[in-house]
């Protein structure tokens, strides 16, 4: 299966996103994109240690293991090198796919996902991905 196949399958499949690194800052991608993912009918989970409330309207999250399920895909909005935690969590807690946002790549953490049965997507965004496949059905 070629990465165009597998970011395809996962945008049509996927129905729960839980997303680490979501920030309260609306001019930030790790804001923008997971709304604009809410917008699109994805259900947003946001993963954030250091928010207590709501943001977009969705409980905020310290962790992964402390989240609702199910959770399709993980989408990760933190440095590369942090990525290794993230996607052990997401193993853990039997997500299906991790999506590491544009300028996010760990080939060692992919390998680790991909291993375990999950779908692994690398610098890529999920918005532009999402808008692009929209724009071919049309």
């Amino acid at each position: 299966m070629t990465d165009q196949e597998t970011i395809e399958r996962i945008l049509r499949e996927a129905k729960h996103v839980a997303v680490v690194g979501l920030t309260d800052d609306p001019t930030r991608p790790s804001h923008f994109v997971p709304a604009y993912l809410q917008n699109n009918g994805y259900h947003i989970i946001p993963i954030n240690p250091t928010i207590s409330g709501a943001v977009l309207g969705e409980m905020v999250y310290p962790s992964l293991a402390d989240a609702p399920r199910p959770i399709d895909v993980v989408q990760i909005f933190r440095r590369s090198e942090e990525v290794g935690p993230i996607v052990e969590e997401a193993i853990a807690v039997g997500a299906k796919a991790v999506w590491m946002q544009l300028g996010v790549s760990n080939e060692e953490a992919a390998a680790a996902a991909r291993a375990a049965g999950l779908d692994v997507v690398m610098n890529q965004c999920m918005k532009v991905q999402h808008a692009r496949l929209n724009s071919t059905l049309i």
